[in-house]
């Protein structure tokens, strides 16, 4: 009878054993767990860079092109990104279209002025000439008027007085005519001078032009690699972009001594990011190449880029390394090191949920506990991509669940104060 009681018991408990873990094995056995791990935490920002060369020389179309009224030049012809050029070779070509009938239009100027100032002096020529026979004319009347008032001395008073009176007539007239002359004469120079003075205008014009117009052909200013400019938005010049005078970077040659990368920082993260923060770098060309670099810049004001929803601002990493293998363009992915803490515990952030309580926000994970699952409240701490801290809730041994169960809003939640209310009791014991 003994015998028969013991076997009832022993069956009872295997089927509540049973019954158990058919309830609670799939939260647990179906599901993947990870212990915390406990040691260096580094919170770090991960972006996407560009390398480029901190120094370089740019190749410059014309700069003072809107001093003739040409404000967009379009780019007609362009040789290929990463050629090597020498000094003086060509590089790009600019429609000279405009230009181009802006130096006819100057040439039909200068024609017309040109024909203008050659009247003008044939004109003044010929006035003056026949100003000069009028006052040659009137020297000999007026000498013939002395000679009569001389030989009336012997005449009459009253043939005398008429002898005096058109010899002054004679000479009032010989003296305006003179003054005449010589207003005459500074007028032809005065009129001379204006039309020497537009002619001389239009010569320096198109001067100017002819200079300008050779500009339009972009010849590398010293040896190099050439490398596309970028506009504003970050896309590079092509054939049928356009560059203006306060803009007229065409292409760059850069020094490859010294490499930075350029990347951008949302404005989530920026605040964390600091001159002379370390970074580490890897290519996205060659992964095994491993870089480090130091934050040598952050742009105090964000700007709008087209492929991203919020501002971002630019950050400059220096790549401490020489490398002939790095050239401009590449992509990086950069590792950007912000603070590192030691010896903490820190998991998932997948492993990681929340929940709102009287307005107050819980953090909680999922622990393993035996054969069941609790949610087991954590407090955080910093965080990066991948990882956040916990300072308080878990310890080493723990298990937690990296997905959350299903029916998991019905599990039992452990708050902090449980914990260590228990841990309490459990060190007394």
């Amino acid at each position: 009878m003994k015998k028969k009681m013991l076997i009832s018991i022993a069956l009872v408990a295997i089927a509540g054993i049973a019954s158990y873990y058919f309830y609670f094995s799939d939260e647990v056995v179906n599901h993947v767990t990870v212990k915390p791990t406990f040691g260096d935490f580094e919170v770090v920002v991960n972006t996407t860079g560009e390398l480029r060369a901190k120094n370089s020389t740019d190749i410059l179309g014309p700069s003072e092109a809107q001093k003739i009224g040409i404000y967009n030049m379009k780019i007609t012809n362009l040789i290929d990104e990463g050629t090597h050029v020498k000094a003086g070779e060509f590089v790009a070509e600019l429609d000279k279209s405009e230009i181009t009938n802006k130096i006819k239009e100057i040439e039909l100027n200068i024609q017309k002025y040109e024909s203008q100032y050659k009247q003008k002096s044939l004109d003044s020529s010929l006035n003056l000439s026949q100003a000069r026979d009028n006052l040659e004319n009137m020297k000999y009347s007026l000498e013939e008027k002395k000679l009569q008032l001389e030989q009336s001395k012997y005449e009459p008073p009253a043939t005398i007085r008429q002898a005096e009176i058109a010899y002054d007539k004679e000479l009032r007239s010989y003296n305006q005519s003179k003054k005449n002359y010589s207003t005459k004469v500074e007028q032809a120079k005065t009129e001379l001078s204006i039309v020497g003075t537009d002619l001389a205008k239009e010569r320096q014009k198109l001067a100017l032009l002819v200079e300008l117009q050779q500009q339009f052909t972009i010849l590398a200013p010293s040896d190099g690699m050439v490398i596309y400019a970028k506009e504003w938005g970050g896309r590079r010049r092509v054939v049928g972009s356009s560059i203006s005078p306060w803009n007229p970077v065409v292409a760059n040659l850069p020094d490859l001594s010294i490499m930075e990368s350029l990347t951008y920082v949302n404005e989530l993260d920026i605040q964390k990011v600091k001159i002379g923060q370390k970074v580490e770098i890897a290519l996205d060309a060659d992964s095994d190449k491993k870089l480090t670099g130091e934050v040598t810049k952050v742009a105090n004001i964000g700007e709008d880029m087209e492929d991203r929803d919020s501002k971002v601002f630019e950050v400059v990493i220096k790549i401490n390394e020489k490398d002939t293998t790095l050239l401009p363009s590449m992509t990086t992915s950069n590792r950007i090191l912000i603070e590192k803490i030691k010896n903490v515990l820190s998991i998932p952030l997948d492993a990681l949920h929340s929940e709102l309580k009287d307005d107050n926000k819980i953090q909680y994970v999922f622990l393993k506990k035996g054969g069941t699952v609790v949610r087991q409240q954590v407090k955080t701490g910093k965080m990066n991509d991948d990882m956040i801290v916990i300072e308080d809730g878990l310890n080493k041994e723990d298990e937690i669940l990296l997905t959350a169960p299903e029916d998991s809003k019905d599990m039992k939640m452990v708050f902090l104060e449980d914990r260590s209310a228990k841990s309490k009791i459990e060190n007394k014991e």
